[in-house]
């Protein structure tokens, strides 16, 4: 499963842009000895994200599930606002930002990315 989106992603995911603010969701699963290269990426995004107004909204471990499909093994979520989609893709899209993705990449197993929108938007 890919962790990363590719530019037809990108491009999707743009032109069925609602508009106004978007929250991404992210589950994550790590590699064996992924949760420190991907907290070494959560270290570092702070200034992308600022960069575009984007906030980390909510992240942690996951536990339990009480309701989930067999073989449910997702390690965290992260759940990261930005003020708009165009805003993300130009985060991705920043060469700097670029030089960290590997670290986001090397640490994940398998990956959900899935923007969501506010209710009433």
């Amino acid at each position: 499963m890919p962790v990363d989106p590719t530019g037809a992603d990108l491009k999707r995911f743009l032109s069925e842009d609602p508009g106004g603010p978007v929250v991404m969701l992210n589950l994550l699963q790590y590699r064996q000895d992924g949760a420190s290269s991907y907290r070494q990426y959560t270290d570092r995004i702070g200034p992308f994200l600022q960069k575009v107004g984007g906030e980390v909204v909510y992240a942690g471990d996951l536990a339990t599930p009480l309701v989930a499909p067999d073989g449910w093994t997702w390690d965290a979520v992260l759940l990261v606002r930005y003020p708009s989609r165009q805003a993300f893709s130009q985060m991705v899209a920043d060469p700097d930002y670029q030089q960290i993705t590997g670290l986001r990449t090397a640490a994940l197993d398998e990956a959900v990315l899935q923007a969501s929108a506010p209710w009433g938007s």
